[in-house]
C-alpha cells in the first residue's frame, strides 16, 4: 500500500454536525427511496449488519446510486463496511466515490487497524482522482479490548472525525445486557478521548434497539448532551426528530450565551478576563461554553 503520510486540504475541514445519524439497510430500495425526507444530519447505508450475506453483492453494486439518493437534500452520506478482509475490499471499492462523507468502521480495534484503511483509502482516492483525504472516519468501540485502546484508535489518523460506543456489541461481548450500570463508563471512555482527540463523541447511555418508549429515549438523549456527547446514531426513524432537539441548544441556552458574549465583549474592553453575570462569576471556560451553544443554534449548518 501507498503511505498515507499527507493528506490534502480537505483534511482540515470543520468538524460537521451530525445530531442524528440514519442507518438504513443498504438491500432496501423502500428505506432508500425514503431515507432523505426523515431530517438526519447524516444516513448511515449499511453494509454490516442490516444486509444479508446474499444480498451485500448487490448492495455494494448500487452503493453509487444509493448515495446520490439519500443524499438529496443536503445530509452527510456515511457507509458502514464489514469487518472481513474480503468483505471489507468488496465495500472499499464500492464506497470510495464521489458523494460519501465518511466510512463507518465496525468492531475497531486498534490504531494501525484505521490506518491501514486509511492507506487504502488514499489509494483508491488518487486511483478515482477523488479529493484526498475528504472521505472520514466514524469508529465504532465495540470490545473490551478496543476500549483499552480507545484514546490511540481516536488520534489514529487524520481522517477520524468520531467515535461512538456500540452499546449492543459491547454488551454482549462482556455477556451481559445493555443497562445503564455497564454502559456508563464505557461510553464515558469514549467521550474523553473523543474530545481529547476533537472528535465528536457521539451516543447516549442505554440501547439503540430501544425506539418505541419515546420519554425514556428523549431522557437519555438529553441526559448524553449534558454529559457532552454531540449526537446519536439512530436504527429507527422516530429517533431522529428526538435526537435533534436533545442535541441541539434550546431559545433560552441560545439567548444566555449571547448575552454570556456581549457581555465578555464589554468587560474586555475595560480589561478585565473574569466578571459577574446574572448572580454568576464567569471566566474563560465559561465564555467557551457559550460560543459553542451560539456554534451550534438554529442558524448552524450541517457541516
Amino acid at each position: 500500500m501507498i503511505k498515507d503520510t499527507v493528506l490534502g486540504a480537505e483534511s482540515a475541514m470543520s468538524a460537521p454536525r451530525w445530531r442524528s445519524l440514519l442507518f438504513v439497510p443498504a438491500h432496501v430500495p423502500r428505506f432508500l427511496e425514503t431515507a432523505h425526507e426523515r431530517g438526519a444530519d447524516g444516513v448511515i447505508l449499511d453494509l454490516e449488519d442490516s444486509v444479508p450475506q446474499d444480498h451485500k453483492g448487490e448492495s455494494r453494486r448500487q452503493l453509487s446510486a444509493s448515495v446520490a439518493k439519500v443524499g438529496r437534500k443536503g445530509a452527510s452520506v456515511l457507509v458502514r463496511v464489514n469487518r472481513g478482509l474480503c468483505a471489507l475490499a468488496a465495500d472499499l471499492d464500492a464506497a470510495v466515490v464521489a458523494g460519501v462523507d465518511a466510512l463507518v468502521l465496525p468492531k475497531t480495534d486498534s490504531a494501525e487497524w484505521v490506518s491501514e484503511i486509511a492507506n487504502a483509502v488514499s489509494e483508491l482516492e488518487r486511483e478515482r482522482n477523488l479529493p484526498l483525504g475528504r472521505i472520514r472516519f466514524l469508529a465504532q468501540i465495540e470490545t473490551p479490548g478496543a476500549l483499552q485502546r480507545v484514546a490511540a484508535i481516536a488520534s489514529a489518523h487524520p481522517r477520524m472525525v468520531a467515535m461512538a460506543l456500540g452499546p449492543e456489541d459491547f454488551s454482549a461481548a462482556v455477556g451481559s445486557a445493555p443497562e445503564f450500570d455497564l454502559l456508563l463508563t464505557p461510553n464515558l471512555f469514549v467521550l474523553f478521548a473523543a474530545r481529547a482527540a476533537g472528535l465528536l463523541p457521539l451516543g447516549f447511555i442505554g440501547s439503540i434497539g430501544e425506539f418505541s418508549d419515546t420519554d425514556k429515549l428523549r431522557k437519555a438523549a438529553a441526559h448524553a448532551r449534558r454529559l457532552g456527547f454531540a449526537g446519536a446514531l439512530a436504527i429507527h426513524p422516530a429517533q431522529v426528530a428526538i435526537f435533534n432537539e436533545a442535541f441541539s441548544p434550546s431559545a433560552q441556552e441560545v439567548e444566555w450565551a449571547r448575552d454570556v458574549v456581549a457581555a465578555e465583549k464589554v468587560a474586555a474592553a475595560h480589561g478585565r478576563g473574569a466578571f459577574a453575570f446574572d448572580g454568576k462569576m464567569v471566566d474563560p471556560p465559561v465564555i467557551r461554553r457559550a460560543r459553542e451553544i451560539i456554534a451550534m443554534g438554529p442558524e448552524a449548518g450541517r457541516g
